[in-house]
């Protein structure tokens, strides 16, 4: 399997060469050059698979220069019952006939990030040692995704991670997450703007060939193939637990604001898994639910980037969305290269509303979108506490809001839960009039010591700060 640029580089890698690159030469995002093919007597063996061997199945589909022997060790080490506390790793959760939560938040950091991040951890220890190299991981978060890559890679060999955030823009919990760890090869930089500063800061290093390839960049945000790759497991899991025959659809609603989540349903999707429809969940930074109503892709600036209780999600700006558009319009490298590059530089957005392919969308890709709000996330909070109790945090009330509003009867809807509801306390007292339940290890968090560096939204200033810590 070889894997290209959206962006139209003619060169092809392998898996274990994108592995630790990130973004390709050109600035695009790397897909496989096709999506291998899953059939219902494929699905058929996989059921009654281990979480780790249906893990196996889909990555050694993707994945030609590990040994089968190596990845099969890979996946058993990390989807244990140990690290994420049961033994279907994603159960899921019935709420009501049709419509299921699937947990996803069992892992050390309490968030859905786990799910990649954990194996991420173990393919980037194995190539290093193989390499006989070392690794600066260079993040941004909004939330979740530097917490799980720091816990994941936290004294790994030969690997340091440097993550970006929005200052102030985090939780509570989360920042205390992240800022906590005393690691000597983790360091956390607060960066004075919204996700989408930190964003573009790591494009940017990444894209500066020299510097990259001087201090061994690489990524573990959704650009990173290889954690949306290991994203695409838990859509077959959840589908093999709601269905009985292998023909059977289902739908999936996914809280979204990178699109990197709902990517890994159309990667699903495109491989077979009889996926109805994909249904794109956005909390008041509604780029995508844009989109998908109207086929215009508009970034929006720091100044209209709403500071919302689903944070994680307060992104504007979704750089995974770069795969989908490659397939949307063909897999045509110059013409996503056109949309990404100079189109969004020059114009801040594009309009493919008019597109052939748009609007063959709904039906060719099963994709459909809805919008959720801080007073609809108080209430999905309230009412899915009252009548099922069960207690959810913000992002994942968005999905089951916007998921009732695209549910069909015949078709099961399973909602991805994002994190655990501790992660967002204030919004969950709010709502409810009660703490959630802490988990004994993270008591008294946020009061430890923290380490972190506050910069500008700087490219130079975070380059500097790599060259000080790397030497």
């Amino acid at each position: 399997m070889l894997y290209l640029s959206t962006r139209g580089d003619p060169q092809r890698r392998h898996f274990c060469e994108i592995l630790l690159e990130g973004l390709a030469p050109d600035g695009g995002l790397y897909l496989p050059e096709r999506y291998p093919q899953v059939d219902a007597a494929t699905l058929a063996r996989w059921r009654g698979l281990s979480y780790a061997e249906l893990a196996f199945e889909i990555l050694s589909l993707y994945i030609d220069d590990i040994s089968a022997a190596d990845l099969k060790a890979i996946c058993a080490k990390t989807y244990t019952e140990e690290v994420f506390g049961t033994k279907a790793i994603v159960p899921l959760k019935k709420l009501e006939d049709g419509l299921y939560l699937e947990a996803l938040s069992n892992g050390p950091t309490l968030a859905f990030k786990d799910m990649a991040m954990q194996l991420l951890g173990h393919l980037f220890e194995y190539e290093l040692a193989r390499r006989g190299e070392q690794l600066n991981i260079l993040g941004a978060t909004s939330g979740d995704t530097g917490s799980a890559a720091e816990y994941a890679m936290r004294g790994k060999h030969g690997v340091r991670v440097f993550m970006t955030s929005p200052h102030g823009r985090m939780s509570p919990f989360q920042q205390a997450q992240m800022f906590s760890l005393q690691d000597a090869n983790i360091h956390n930089i607060a960066i004075t703007g919204v996700f989408d500063d930190c964003q573009d800061i790591v494009k940017a290093v990444s894209n500066d060939l020299d510097f990259k390839r001087k201090y061994k960049i690489g990524t573990v945000n959704s650009i990173n193939w290889a954690r949306l790759l290991a994203q695409v497991v838990y859509y077959f899991a959840g589908y093999l637990q709601a269905t009985k025959s292998n023909t059977e659809r289902v739908s999936f609603t996914v809280p979204s604001g990178n699109f990197g989540n709902v990517c890994a349903g159309h990667v699903a999707r495109m491989m077979g898994l009889p996926i109805a429809h994909l249904v794109v969940a956005t909390n008041e930074n509604d780029v995508l639910d844009e989109f998908f109503r109207t086929g215009v892709y508009r970034v929006r600036g720091a100044a209209d980037t709403h500071e919302t209780s689903s944070p994680s999600m307060d992104i504007s700006k979704a750089s995974n969305f770069e795969r989908f558009v490659f397939d949307l319009v063909g897999r045509d490298g110059a013409r996503t290269q056109d949309l990404f590059g100079a189109r969004l530089a020059r114009e801040g957005r594009f309009d493919l509303g008019a597109d052939p392919g748009f609007a063959q969308a709904a039906a060719r890709y099963g994709f459909a979108s809805g919008k959720s709000t801080h007073a609809d996330r108080l209430a999905t909070i309230r009412d899915t506490f009252e009548r099922f109790g069960v207690m959810i945090d913000t992002h994942t009330a968005d999905g089951l809001k916007v998921a009732r509003e695209h549910r069909d009867a015949a078709v099961p809807m399973i909602v991805l839960e994002t994190a655990l509801p501790i992660k967002f306390a204030e919004t969950i007292v709010e709502a409810l009039g009660r703490e959630p339940e802490r988990p004994a290890r993270f008591a008294g968090i946020e009061a430890l010591p923290k380490r972190v560096q506050v910069m500008e939204a700087d490219v130079a200033a975070v380059k500097a700060y790599i060259v000080q810590i790397c030497g």
